[in-house]
């Protein structure tokens, strides 16, 4: 059965309001989708399901006190788009490719997300180190590597919110022959294999 827009609604609570600009966000998806390949072709029949729900589901993980929110990798803006939509205070989308950045630009522009969201058109490598409350990300990057690229950002009390897939349970060994970590590990909403990574208190071993 197809996910529909109210089960989003019911399931996340948010206003007819912020319905509305997610609403706007899937019309200019499936528009620039014929043009550009921002996510799989076959996803758009159920996007609110696949896209929009799976990257709603990491609001109510954010801390009550998060401000700065980093969004690595960003594609077509899950999971940091809808979130800074959802009502993130201040959230960085980084995305290296020139069209997804033209799209985020013009969802942003038509959301009217304002100076609440920042937009990096540069690889995250080149991203000057500042740091966030919480880091974001979607089908990046193996964990190993995605905590790499975390490391310059995270400070005391920072968390990483990676949504994962099968393969979580592997990431997580694989990862923790370089970092030491707390880690919560929660079932997603939208995928019966997948999982949330909430990790915190993140350090790299020495060695």
């Amino acid at each position: 059965m197809m996910f529909h827009v109210k089960q989003f609604q019911e399931l996340t609570g948010v206003t007819e309001a912020t319905l509305g600009r997610l609403h706007v966000y899937a019309v200019l998806l499936e528009k620039w989708q014929k043009k550009i390949n921002l996510v799989g072709p076959a996803t758009i029949p159920d996007l609110w399901q696949r896209h929009m729900m799976d990257s709603a589901q990491l609001y109510p993980q954010l801390p009550r006190s998060c401000c700065e929110i980093m969004d690595f990798g960003s594609g077509a803006g899950f999971p940091g788009l809808v979130l800074a939509i959802m009502g993130g205070p201040r959230v960085t989308l980084v995305e290296s490719d020139g069209r997804k950045c033209a799209f985020l630009a013009e969802v942003m522009r038509a959301c009217e997300t304002g100076p609440a969201v920042r937009l990096e058109n540069r690889r995250i490598e080149d991203l000057q180190s500042a740091q966030a409350d919480v880091v974001t990300s979607r089908a990046l990057a193996p964990l190993d590597k995605l905590l790499g690229f975390a490391e310059p950002f995270l400070g005391k009390g920072s968390v990483c919110l990676f949504l994962k897939g099968k393969k979580a349970d592997e990431e997580l060994t694989d990862a923790g022959k370089n970092w030491m970590m707390r880690v919560s590990k929660i079932q997603s909403l939208t995928d019966t294999s997948g999982a949330i990574l909430k990790l915190e208190n993140i350090v790299r071993r020495d060695g």
